[in-house]
């Protein structure tokens, strides 16, 4: 009879709760939803005593999980019954759709993106939206979808100021870079609460195709200084990259001696702070 034979013996029972959670809150559909098992998923939601919105301890949904994990056609069940909320958060304001974006899912994330009630925009707890995830994580394909859906603002940043650009420019996801920034709609030289702007993430990460890609347009500053007066050149120097140093020292514009609020400048900070190997 094998497994799902086995279920369904337990199932017909009346002493058997369907619904009823472990300590982590997780039940029955939560897992086969998790992991992707359409049949458990269909068999569970027919038999009408069970929650297909019912959350764990986390504030996850069955959706939410069948989505993060990629599992379209448990996603395309559940969304069949007219009681699922396509858009619930989670705790950390975590929705199906950024959990899709996040991990790169397109087929996911063009099924939610089709959804009514959907918002594609929707900011988490720490105001990253799908978009957000997408570009940081440098999956372009859905950053293609996201920027397609009206309603998707390109720049919008997070609670620390921080755009899909300069996310996408730290990793040095130079494909996504080159989306955002055929938009019209995205500041490339956008700073973010501490005053750093794309460019200065790149330049401090190493990130050369980025930097390259920054620096070929009239409007980015490539002498920008954060917060603390740190330069693209004052970042690039301190954490000894040494091809980004000759790039940003290519462009007009760039003092190789400008001093942070400290008084540090890009030689000095490189010797006082910076890498130490000769």
């Amino acid at each position: 009879m094998g497994t799902r034979g086995v279920v369904k013996i337990l199932l017909e029972r009346n002493d058997v709760d369907p619904n009823k959670p472990s300590d982590d809150g997780q039940t029955l559909l939560w897992w086969a939803a998790r992991n992707g098992r359409e049949g458990f998923v269909q068999m569970l939601l027919e038999r009408g005593n069970i929650d297909p919105n019912k959350l764990d301890n986390d504030g996850q949904t069955p959706l939410r999980n069948a989505a993060l994990g990629g599992h379209r056609g448990v996603v395309q069940i559940l969304l069949e019954w007219d009681n699922v909320d396509p858009d619930k958060s989670d705790n950390n304001g975590h929705t199906p759709l950024a959990g899709a974006a996040c991990n790169g899912l397109e087929g996911v994330v063009e099924i939610l993106l089709g959804q009514d009630g959907v918002d594609p925009d929707k900011p988490d707890n720490e105001g990253r939206t799908p978009l957000s995830e997408a570009a940081y994580n440098g999956h372009e394909g859905v950053v293609k979808l996201l920027l397609g859906r009206d309603g998707v603002d390109p720049d919008r940043p997070d609670n620390d100021g921080q755009t899909p650009l300069r996310c996408a420019a730290f990793n040095g996801h130079e494909g996504v870079v080159k989306m955002l920034l055929g938009r019209d709609d995205v500041n490339p030289d956008k700073p973010d609460n501490d005053g750093g702007t794309p460019l200065r993430w790149a330049a401090s990460n190493g990130q050369e195709g980025v930097v390259k890609i920054l620096l070929g347009r009239n409007d980015v500053i490539p002498d920008n200084a954060n917060n603390d007066g740190q330069t693209p050149l004052w970042w690039a120097a301190y954490n000894g990259y040494e091809r980004v140093v000759k790039m940003l020292l290519g462009r007009d514009g760039v003092n190789p001696d400008r001093p942070d609020n400290d008084g540090e400048t890009p030689l000095g900070g490189l010797l006082s702070m910076g890498k130490r190997e000769w």
